[in-house]
């Protein structure tokens, strides 16, 4: 079993000590978010293949990851880097700082066990696309070497999002867009280009409505990528989580509505004043994460 950690929440950058704890005691609990009882996730070495880990900042988990790899799991971790200013991502630890870790984490752990993530792609009046392109192009040079693939995806706009955007771009005094496909097609190609420029693959995240010649499905949980970091076969079926999505089956153990980074596309936080007193409120010492915050009707975008 492949363990996601997580697509809901950023556990190496707020829910380090939780994650230690549940990994010493060999399980922990996951909360529905759709209702029912929640679910139980064995965590000890003979039932894990390997784990993904989803971050804006790994520093404060360099302890947790060092023991994953005590215990002799493999694992990836999927990094976001964007740039983006204190607008869109109030919270964010600044890129400088990121690539230091994300390059550091590669020296230690190797180039397969890290993968870049530029997304979501976002076009405002702060983050153009003449803006989108010569920050891509100052990240990619100075991620060069550490990583081998980068993973692109334009924003995909929710009513959550939608609302949470604009709620920032009022405040901001910043202007956004949805834009139409050939808009995003024609940015994505530009930036497939530069990565390719710097010996970087070209991913796009299950997006298969916007072809780009140069840019592959990407595959966010791979267990190919596992198997190549943990030096032996690691086999698990294609179950993605939406349509274009070729993610490998796995359990994620995170919790929506729970990352206080704020950044104001976010698919995973309805609100996020809320999903800071959630983090308030959070328990290191509880089994599960954080208990269900939200009804099925408040799942849906």
């Amino acid at each position: 079993m492949i363990v996601s950690a997580s697509y809901r929440t950023d556990i190496p950058a707020f829910y380090g000590d939780w994650f230690r704890r549940r990994l010493a005691a060999g399980h922990c609990q996951v909360a529905n978010p759709y209702g029912g009882p929640p679910s139980t996730v064995a965590l000890s070495p003979d039932a894990l293949d390997g784990f993904v880990f989803w971050t804006r900042n790994a520093a404060p988990f360099t302890k947790a990851l060092a023991e994953v790899a005590e215990h002799g799991i493999p694992f990836v971790v999927q990094y976001t880097i964007t740039g983006y200013p204190r607008a869109l991502e109030p919270s964010v630890t600044n890129s400088k700082r990121s690539i230091e870790t994300l390059r550091m984490l590669a020296d230690r752990y190797g180039r397969r066990a890290c993968i870049w993530r530029y997304d979501p792609v976002l076009l405002t009046s702060l983050t153009p696309p003449a803006w989108h392109r010569e920050t891509f192009a100052r990240l990619a040079a100075a991620l060069a070497g550490a990583v081998d693939e980068v993973v692109l995806s334009f924003a995909q706009i929710y009513a959550k999002t939608s609302r949470n955007t604009a709620h920032a771009a009022a405040r901001h005094g910043f202007t956004w867009e949805d834009p139409v496909a050939p808009v995003k097609q024609n940015l994505l190609a530009e930036l497939a280009a530069i990565a390719a420029d710097h010996g970087l693959v070209p991913t796009l995240c299950a997006q298969p409505d916007l072809p780009v010649s140069g840019l592959t499905p990407a595959r966010c949980i791979d267990a190919a990528r596992l198997s190549d970091v943990a030096g032996r076969p690691i086999a698990a079926k294609t179950k993605g989580n939406r349509p274009g999505c070729l993610c490998a089956e796995s359990r994620d153990i995170g919790a929506y509505d729970t990352c206080p980074h704020g950044c104001v596309y976010c698919y995973a936080v309805r609100a996020p004043a809320a999903a800071k007193r959630a983090y308030r409120a959070h328990d290191p010492t509880a089994d599960a994460l954080a208990p269900p915050l939200v009804t099925v009707a408040d799942r849906i975008p």
